[in-house]
């Protein structure tokens, strides 16, 4: 028996329709399933944006394109027109001369050919090209990215796709630094011509001159400000979508240990993120101009602009040598906060356990060292920072006052002019100005530096999904399931928690997991899920090795509830068609009916509006039980595996569940994990684990009559 997946007959994604049929015209079949899993889908569709991302899941590259209809060329085609009305199509062929259009309906697939200027005046404007991946062998490809490894960074591809806007940003810094010449040579002018001569015709046209540079100088800093925020919203919009697409599709088995610290290091994206939308980015970008007005006291005052040169290096030589310790303090104040948080997480999740173990003390203890030890190398950090800046502004201070000194001695001697010394000073203010900011640039860029390491860790996490491996799609599965010497540890761990585990279940089979805790019956669940993969051996689904199945696909045709039931803030209705918005309702009723959940939601005001809070606390242990099941039992498909679902219900419950649940299973292929003997009336066969190992696979009743005489041992 053969069970297919698809979403409700009145349902229709246009783009994902025209998508599913360019994969077909391209040899590169995909289930909607696969090309739409973990993408925030807008009214649960496909956005043009959205269709370029899901094309990568099919090894199609994808561009959107502004195009008139006639000017499409034909070597891109087959195309997708996106037309009025929220409609698209695609394009196969036409031909100017005749009028004609050769389409593809998105939501029969069926070929038409169409008028042309019919096809024109549906269409949107926008068409989107797709093409076939190129893929280099592996030899090619290390080679290529050990070459181009920072080109294809993460972050930084992602700012070279700005690199236009920071080029503007550059030039109107180019220009801001010259108009800060301005008021120094008007005040040298005025000193040296308009006094002496009392020329105020002259004055007025300096004065003019310098205040109509004031007002570019204002729209210049402007648009800087402007174009620094642009590019900064553009990159954090895809750097943290990309982020947490990262981490949604990395392994299960690559999850963090502490999920603390793990959110915490995901907050350092805004440290990152700061970097390059606020004035940091100016000031590096002024850095650079020291030199000009260095070049400029030179030309002014001679000899003069050895001072701000000295002072230069004196201010960077100081920075640089605290940076070690800086750098060292910033790393200990990331380490630290991630404990902080870590802390702060787990007693709020765990408040319940905490206090009625009167465990209160001991969080706290655990809080005040992790602050402690915050803010002792915050203030590490701060005060480090604190000598820098004073280091600079003494520096810059006792510049002024020698380029003072020595412009009295050069005007004594009729070397320099009393305006050319005013103009010298305020020029060696505005050359030290970037430099004296030091100290708040190195940390700001070992903040970043250290956050940008902490993201890179979580970029680099094992994908389940590799654009570069091709998955068998399979639009159905039977229910064949079949481990083959199977061997398992979990990361970490040093013992096996399966040794050499090796049985088959046929379509259709009910099948129980029975044995000790810490015998391995749940990680056999995990394992037909693919949230891990077996250290040897194979399973197959179908026949087929489920690392070639794609994550997606194999999980959709699976329901699935685990012993611990996680719900989320929100109703009941929106946690049972959690992951399926395009579920029926009467589906939603069907499966409430089987799990129990329409018992209780028939006793409350709100029914399946009621709200379950936050992961699920509103509700009773085997009330966040039967919603579990209603989800496992939303979807007709070919397989179930439940563990433990029952042992929070009642016995009046349960004896009710499960009546309806081996109705609901008859045909279908079941992997009961349980304690309890009432379940065991669901299946035929059961399959006895001790110690990671079966003991025992047989037909209930010898087995059952087996364990009672004491003919089978577990450990």
């Amino acid at each position: 028996m053969n069970v297919d997946v698809d979403q409700p007959k009145g349902f229709h994604d246009p783009l994902l329709s025209c998508l599913l049929l360019i994969t077909k015209l391209e040899n590169t079949p995909c289930s909607e399933t696969s090309l739409i899993a973990g993408l925030p889908l807008v009214d649960e569709k496909l956005t043009p944006e959205l269709f370029v991302r899901a094309s990568k899941r099919a090894g199609l590259n994808a561009k959107v394109v502004e195009k008139p209809l006639n000017n499409i060329p034909d070597i891109v085609l087959p195309a997708t027109l996106i037309l009025k009305r929220n409609r698209a199509v695609i394009l196969l062929s036409y031909d100017l001369e005749q009028g004609k259009a050769q389409i593809l309906e998105s939501k029969t697939g069926i070929e038409k050919v169409v008028a042309l200027d019919a096809l024109a005046q549906a269409y949107a404007g926008y068409a989107i090209y797709t093409r076939p991946a190129y893929h280099l062998d592996d030899d090619v490809a290390s080679e290529v990215h050990s070459i181009n490894s920072n080109k294809d960074h993460w972050f930084w591809s992602v700012m070279r796709s700005s690199w236009r806007i920071y080029r503007d940003v550059l030039l109107s810094a180019f220009f801001i630094s010259i108009f800060a010449v301005a008021t120094p040579l008007f005040v040298m002018n005025v000193y040296d011509r308009v006094v002496p001569n009392n020329a105020i015709e002259t004055l007025w046209v300096l004065a003019i001159g310098v205040l109509i540079v004031y007002v570019f100088d204002a729209i210049l800093k402007g648009l800087r400000g402007y174009f620094i925020e642009v590019a900064g919203k553009k990159s954090d919009i895809l750097l943290s979508s990309f982020l947490f697409e990262r981490v949604l599709g990395s392994r299960y088995s690559e999850r963090p240990a502490s999920v603390g610290a793990f959110t915490s290091q995901f907050k350092e994206f805004d440290t990152v993120r700061n970097f390059y939308t606020t004035s940091t980015i100016a000031a590096f970008v002024d850095m650079p101009f020291v030199i000009v007005f260095i070049v400029l006291i030179f030309y002014i005052g001679g000899l003069l602009a050895v001072v701000p040169f000295i002072s230069l290096l004196l201010i960077l030589g100081y920075g640089l040598m605290m940076r070690g310790s800086i750098q060292h303090a910033v790393e200990q104040t990331f380490a630290s906060g991630a404990q902080k948080n870590a802390t702060l997480v787990e007693s709020m999740v765990g408040l319940e356990t905490v206090k009625t173990l009167g465990a209160e003390g001991a969080v706290q203890r655990l809080w005040e060292q992790s602050v402690g030890h915050l803010s002792h190398w915050s203030q590490k950090m701060r005060m480090y920072t604190l000598s820098v800046n004073i280091f600079s502004g003494t520096v810059q201070q006792v510049a002024n006052v020698v380029i003072v000194i020595l412009g009295v001695y050069l005007i004594s001697e009729r070397e320099m002019t009393m305006g050319a010394l005013i103009a010298s000073v305020m020029l060696t203010s505005r050359a030290l100005a970037p430099i004296a900011q030091v100290a708040g640039l190195l940390v700001t860029y070992d903040q970043t530096k250290t956050a940008l390491e902490a993201l890179n860790s979580l970029v680099e996490k094992t994908q389940e999904r590799d654009p570069k491996k091709p998955f068998i799609k399979r639009p159905s599965f039977s229910g064949s399931i079949q481990f083959k010497n199977v061997t398992f540890a979990y990361p970490g761990e040093e013992y096996n928690v399966l040794n050499d585990v090796a049985f088959a279940i046929n379509p259709g089979e009910r099948v129980g997991l029975i044995g000790r805790i810490g015998s391995g019956k749940s990680t056999i669940h995990k394992l037909i899920l693919g949230l891990y993969k077996p250290d040897s051996g194979s399973i197959l689904i179908d026949g087929i090795d489920s690392q070639q199945i794609d994550p997606a696909d194999l999980r959709r045709h699976i329901g699935y509830m685990p012993q611990e039931v996680t719900l989320f803030a929100g109703s009941v209705k929106s946690n049972i068609m959690y992951g399926s918005p395009h579920v029926e309702d009467e589906d939603i009723l069907r499966a409430s009916e089987l799990s129990g959940v329409k018992e209780f939601v028939d006793h409350h005001p709100l029914g399946f509006d009621r709200a379950v809070g936050e992961r699920g606390q509103a509700l009773s242990g085997g009330q966040r039980q039967s919603v579990g099941m209603a989800r496992a039992m939303l979807h007709d498909v070919p397989m179930y595996l439940y563990d433990e679902p029952t042992s929070g219900m009642d016995n009046t419950t349960e004896t009710i569940v499960t009546g309806r649940l081996a109705q609901a299973v008859k045909g279908k292929t079941l992997i009961l994990v349980t304690h309890k003997a009432s379940l065991l009336a669901m299946v035929d066969r059961l399959i006895v684990l001790d110690s990671g190992k079966i003991i025992a696979d047989g037909a209930k009743g010898p087995v059952l009559e087996a364990l009672q005489k004491g003919q089978l041992r577990v450990s």
